[in-house]
């Protein structure tokens, strides 16, 4: 069994936002390996935040982010189940990083379920159209590979997050909710630049 420092302990902890305590039993389970350690943290993380996604979030913000000089906008809303968390400075920090990535990312639905069936349809046509001739299963995968890139570019829960390209915004919000110790939920947001859809 490799020797837990307590440096390797608060390197873990600066990556995953997790316990004190909890860093040190995942690196205890992982052998003092740090990535093995991060993936245990982020499973568990997973498991609380799903344990919550059920629970009511009346409470929240209404933020607004301006970037660029005020050249783009942000206009969000965030809920959580209690006033005391929505005063939290972890969880005003948490809703400005989400707008920044929105501001950079330019995301155009928050879920995938948002996205129009006739967008979808059109796409698959196109993506069916370009695999003409191949086999059949390869065909497929092809084709449903090009509509999971659409929902991973368009979609805010599905985009790599800004801040950290190894995780999706969506499981950035669940890491939040086992930091926090609530239900989360980006309710919806609106981004603005200056000078788009103007003929």
């Amino acid at each position: 069994m490799a020797e837990i420092t307590a440096q390797s302990v608060m390197a873990l902890r600066e990556k995953t936002n997790a316990a004190m305590m909890e860093c040190k039993a995942a690196l205890k389970e992982a052998d003092g390996d740090l990535e093995k350690a991060e993936i245990i943290l982020r499973k568990k993380g997973t498991i609380k935040a799903d344990k919550k996604a059920d629970r009511q979030t009346k409470e929240g913000i209404v933020s607004s982010y301006i970037h660029m000089a005020g050249r783009i906008g942000v206009l969000i809303e965030v809920n959580c189940e209690t006033d005391f968390v929505a005063r939290n400075e972890i969880f005003q920090a948490f809703v400005k990083d989400i707008s920044l990535h929105i501001a950079a990312s330019n995301p155009k639905f928050l879920g995938r379920e948002e996205i129009p069936e006739s967008l979808i349809a059109k796409e698959r046509e196109i993506a069916l159209d370009q695999v003409k001739g191949k086999p059949e299963a390869i065909a497929d995968k092809i084709v449903q590979g090009k509509i999971d890139k659409i929902f991973s570019e368009q979609c805010l829960l599905e985009q790599a997050f800004i801040k950290n390209s190894d995780i999706t915004v969506g499981e950035f919000v669940k890491s939040k909710i086992a930091e926090l110790g609530e239900n989360l939920v980006v309710r919806r947001f609106v981004r603005y630049a200056v000078g788009e859809d103007i003929a």
